[in-house]
């Protein structure tokens, strides 16, 4: 059995020897589980109630006790998507200069509901989201300085592109931007 560490058995799960006090300790109640589970959690940083959830799932918490503390948690505020949503959006769009696209995507992704999540995105209207795009492309284009103005318009393009920028919001961006530029050439 080379290799294989003394005591622990495939899979990294060791039981209790029998007769010892390990052995001999109830198992923990699985809402107080839960209960440190989220509170740990919460202590890192503000989540969704899906990433508390998934957890406590992957701690094996019971659900139908994941869902009695997470109710819990929402009624006494200590879990609101709704502010986690609002703050997600604040931030990303003002230090990331994400758009609204993007920040549905990123929401949903951390188990906000659509319909949360595109209400959240959208306080970011369409001035906002130009006038973060604008500011993205003046950020870039001083290191593109040395570069074509068709592979400047491609990668500035492309740039946007990743942020959740829509075609017409991009090309609006580099317009202002690059307004020497008289037509943008995005062809090879």
């Amino acid at each position: 059995m080379a290799g294989r560490s003394r005591g622990r058995p495939r899979g990294g799960v060791r039981e209790p020897s029998p007769g010892t006090v390990a052995d001999l300790t109830p198992d923990a109640d699985p809402a107080a589980v839960a209960r440190a589970i989220a509170l740990r959690q919460l202590t890192v940083a503000p989540r969704t109630r899906a990433q508390l959830a998934e957890a406590m799932a992957r701690r094996e918490v019971p659900a139908e006790v994941a869902a009695q503390v997470l109710e819990r948690f929402a009624d006494v505020g200590l879990v609101d998507d709704a502010e986690y949503a609002r703050m997600w959006v604040e931030s990303r769009h003002t230090g990331r200069g994400l758009a609204r696209r993007a920040l549905e995507h990123e929401l949903r992704s951390r188990g906000v509901d659509a319909e949360l999540a595109r209400e959240a995105a959208g306080v970011v209207d369409e001035d906002a989201e130009l006038a973060a795009a604008i500011a993205l492309c003046r950020r870039r284009v001083a290191s593109m300085r040395s570069d074509e103005p068709a592979r400047r318009d491609r990668r500035l393009l492309s740039m946007l592109a990743r942020k959740g920028y829509g075609p017409g919001v991009a090309l609006r961006a580099i317009r202002a931007v690059c307004a020497d530029a008289t037509e943008l050439d995005l062809t090879d």
